[in-house]
């Protein structure tokens, strides 16, 4: 019965580590295709935050649960908490200087002032 529970940690690893490799791909595929540095960006930030989620998930599951795999639990929410917040402020400043950003959005002009500020 052990043994079969080491199997299914072990299946369980390997697919999250495969699943952080897709996304990595995913993410390398729409930072290369989008045009605009903003969607450019959205790609790198949500590839980056599932991607490291999903493979450092799956690093816990094939260490066994000890004290590297709450470094790595730790590395999970730091990565969590910083990707998305330091990708937000990069794109609020693109979003704050660039002068030609309505050619790029949908957003009605006349909504800029309320959104931005």
């Amino acid at each position: 019965m052990m043994q079969i529970l080491e199997w299914i940690r072990f299946g369980a690893g390997i697919v999250l580590l495969l699943l952080g490799l897709g996304v990595f791909m995913l993410e390398i595929f729409g930072v290369f295709k989008f045009k605009y540095v903003l969607d450019r960006m959205h790609a790198a930030a949500m590839g980056d935050t599932l991607g490291i989620g999903a493979s450092m998930t799956g690093l816990i599951l094939l260490s066994g649960f000890n004290f590297t795999s709450l470094k790595m639990a730790l590395i999970i929410v730091f990565l969590w908490l910083a990707s998305p917040v330091s990708s937000h402020l990069i794109s609020r400043l693109e979003a704050v200087t660039n002068e030609h950003l309505a050619e790029h959005c949908q957003l009605p002009e006349d909504k800029w002032e309320d959104e931005l500020c």
